[in-house]
């Protein structure tokens, strides 16, 4: 019987290769996609492309893996030169793979530019399932994806760079084991990283829901609309990740970071910035049908829609939901009925944001504002708002506050809460080290909400949380 080890690799060279060759061999490589795209992969197989070559077309492989065994695409050649190129020229995808599984993909860099178009989605990277069932085993790894230009549809299936997509109606289809890491996404539209799903929570969580889906330290720069999206998902992870610049030309809502329909999702270790335009633009979002989602030891700054958006949709549940030991800083939304946080939309259920430090320098933003929205209870924050003749209100007249620290701002509704400076270590912050406390801050040893009931024992810069504890991030002593 055959192993992973009598597997055969197969070689691609776009410039110097010959698709009359048997491409099993380094010096008889295949030239082009289309033959690459001809042969069935067996489990523990690969297809390995030259390092410097450029590559156009579609790579469409075909074929699956099997657990143990994936079949794995990759580069090979001299690491000095740089990664082989894949340039979609305007196709669906310049890397697709449809109603496959146990794949893993690294070290190739993928754009996919074509006419300007409304209609056309396009993709650096696209996996679709439609009607498959369970899709086992996706690994993307230091893939970089640039210079796609995609129709601006949001849901379902849509333009950007790397893009997981389950469609269908008849067999429950979903992903099991997706992780993207250390990759890197750049001027694309319209998503950066995501998973998208047509099927729906009525067709019952487990059937619906993909699990073990990791992103973990990627890089997005330039964004058409939202950053990095999980959809449709349970018990996913999202750390580590850098976004730079979204929703910088989609006519959507878009944000940072967000999931949509999601539960148990933990957000940490993420740096999110450059958010354009304020019809969202939020860098981190509760949406419609997320549940027991966790944001933590995140850092936002100068996103121009805001730091977090607290919004459920009509008809679903969003409860339980937790945004604890985060910083943000120069974070705005001038637009009514938004703030630097938002809480809008309908009522989520159960939503605690505690001990963050969220702090302005644009007069006339809101720190907090809402529509009416219920269900969010604030304690033991670092509000600071922005010194000028419009400040930084809080306008929310319906949501709990217990415990709070207001500089330049207020809630009057916060009975317990602490009206002073915090002093701070700047007095115009521009990093996360600028939020710390100075000794006999104001916010030392205030603090209400208890280290450990929710399984956090530290605080934003790895100090260990105090009893009792500091009111905002920074829980030093």
């Amino acid at each position: 019987m055959a192993t992973a080890a009598d597997a055969t690799t197969y070689y691609l060279d776009c410039q110097g290769g010959d698709d009359t060759a048997t491409g099993t061999s380094s010096d008889a490589p295949w030239r082009s996609l289309a033959r690459a795209g001809t042969h069935t992969y067996a489990p523990g197989e690969r297809l390995l492309l030259k390092r410097g070559t450029k590559c156009e077309g579609v790579l469409a492989p075909q074929g699956k893996g099997a657990d143990g065994e994936p079949v794995r695409i990759d580069a090979y050649g001299d690491e000095s030169e740089s990664k082989p190129h894949i340039e979609g020229g305007g196709a669906r995808a310049a890397l697709l793979l449809i109603d496959t599984e146990q794949w893993e993909i690294r070290n190739l860099d993928l754009s996919n530019t074509g006419p300007v178009t409304t209609t056309d989605r396009r993709a650096g990277l696209y996996v679709e399932l439609t009607d498959y069932g369970v899709a086992h085993h996706f690994v993307v790894e230091d893939v970089d994806v640039h210079d796609v230009n995609g129709a601006d549809f949001k849901d379902p299936d849509p333009s950007g760079g790397i893009l997981f997509a389950v469609k269908g109606s008849t067999t429950a289809t979903r992903f099991d084991h997706l992780r993207v890491s250390g990759s890197t996404v750049r001027h694309v539209d319209r998503t950066g990283i995501a998973t998208s799903s047509t099927w729906e929570r009525k067709s019952g969580a487990e059937q619906m829901q993909s699990t073990g889906i990791e992103f973990t330290h990627n890089k997005v720069y330039d964004a058409g609309g939202d950053g990095i999206v999980v959809q449709k998902a349970r018990g996913a992870l999202v750390e580590g990740n850098y976004v730079d610049g979204f929703n910088m030309r989609s006519t959507g809502y878009n944000a940072g970071i967000w999931a949509w329909d999601s539960d148990d999702v933990l957000y940490q270790y993420n740096e999110v910035t450059g958010g354009h335009g304020t019809n969202d633009s939020m860098a981190y979002d509760i949406d419609g049908g997320n549940n027991r989602n966790v944001y933590r030891y995140n850092y936002s700054h100068d996103n121009e829609g805001g730091f977090l958006l607290v919004c459920n949709a009509k008809g679903m549940t969003s409860d339980g939901n937790r945004v604890h030991d985060n910083i943000s800083v120069n974070d705005r939304n001038m637009a009514t009925p938004y703030g630097v946080v938002s809480v809008v939309c309908r009522s989520a259920t159960d939503t605690r944001v505690y001990r963050n430090t969220i702090v302005t320098k644009y007069s006339g933003t809101a720190l907090v504002s809402g529509n009416g929205s219920t269900g969010v209870t604030f304690e033991d924050n670092v509000f600071v708002g922005a010194t000028g003749q419009a400040g930084s209100p809080i306008r929310d007249t319906v949501n709990t506050y217990r415990n709070n620290l207001y500089w330049r701002t207020d809630q009057p509704r916060d009975a317990a809460g602490v009206r002073a400076d915090p002093l701070l270590v700047s007095a115009e912050p521009a990093a996360p080290d600028d939020v710390r406390l100075k000794s006999g801050s104001p916010a030392r040893g205030t603090g209400s909400v208890k280290a450990g009931g929710d399984g956090t024992t530290h605080d934003y810069f790895g100090n260990p949380i105090p009893d009792p504890p500091n009111i905002g991030a920074d829980q030093s002593r």
